[in-house]
């Protein structure tokens, strides 16, 4: 074989293997999915690199099913998910469940309404209860906001509040949590759903058959508006990925999430 043959195979087996190498950094992490999960994310990315570590933690939004396709394609090292996994979703994934969240029902402080039963909530947001006297509130015609299809706050409330019923179709469609709240807290007449860990002054949040949207409620199980946040990998973790997951289920990581409004055990 001449010396120009050889260095000629050399350079194809040097392209096929930088090829088949990773195409991110083994420093660095994509994170991407759920609105939901990303503010709790991206405080637990800030505090795992005040540790010292070398490793940069990126993090993105984009809603639930945007995360679950991200880590099934792998344009995400981890996706994040606010409701549970499709049958067709779970093949090959793995799931870590770093807290729990409340979807709790919000209305405009101005709103005298503070109690409603899951099914007042259900005829709310189905279109069946359409003005507030109908609930002992102000004769005025109710707005209601949700989610986008796709986001895992919205699959979830469907889940767990609608089914069988179907969201209004005249409802306003946000894109995130934030936009969510920040329409109910312009429109004294609008009611919306939003993460607890979410909450500010701008809205007021609802009772729900007489049980507060908090820790205590969901962990008792008083609080039945209750939903998991996943971080999700493709096959198990390794390296800088599963430093990261051992860091948001570890005590630091459930501190984190206690400081951001979430529930963990």
């Amino acid at each position: 074989m001449s010396k120009r043959i050889l260095i000629a195979l050399m350079l194809i087996v040097s392209v096929i293997v930088a090829g088949c190498g990773p195409r991110r950094s083994s420093n660095s992490i994509t994170v991407a999915g759920s609105t939901s999960v990303q503010p709790v994310a991206e405080l637990m990315a800030e505090r795992f690199s005040k540790k010292g570590s070398e490793i940069q933690v990126n993090v993105q939004g984009g809603g639930s099913s945007a995360g679950i396709t991200a880590v099934i394609n792998g344009t995400a090292d981890i996706g994040t998910s606010s409701r549970e996994l499709q049958r067709e979703e779970e093949e090959g994934i793995e799931k870590y469940e770093v807290a729990r969240d409340g979807i709790v029902v919000v209305v405009n402080p101005k709103n005298s309404v503070i109690d409603l039963s899951k099914e007042q909530v259900r005829d709310i947001f189905s279109g069946k209860i359409r003005n507030w006297s109908q609930l002992g509130g102000k004769d005025q015609k109710i707005l209601v906001v949700v989610r986008e299809e796709g986001s895992g706050t919205r699959g979830a409330f469907e889940e767990i509040v609608m089914a069988p019923e179907k969201l209004a179709i005249d409802s306003i469609v946000q894109g995130s949590t934030g936009a969510v709240r920040q329409t109910v807290s312009s429109d004294p007449a609008a009611i919306g759903f939003i993460s607890m860990a979410s909450i500010s002054s701008e809205v007021k949040a609802v009772k729900v058959d007489g049980a507060r949207p908090d820790t205590e409620s969901i962990l008792s199980g008083a609080y039945k508006l209750a939903r998991p946040f996943y971080f999700l990998t493709k096959g198990e973790p390794q390296g800088a990925i599963k430093d990261f997951i051992d860091y948001a289920l570890g005590e630091e990581g459930k501190a984190v999430a206690k400081e951001a409004g979430l529930v963990t055990n």
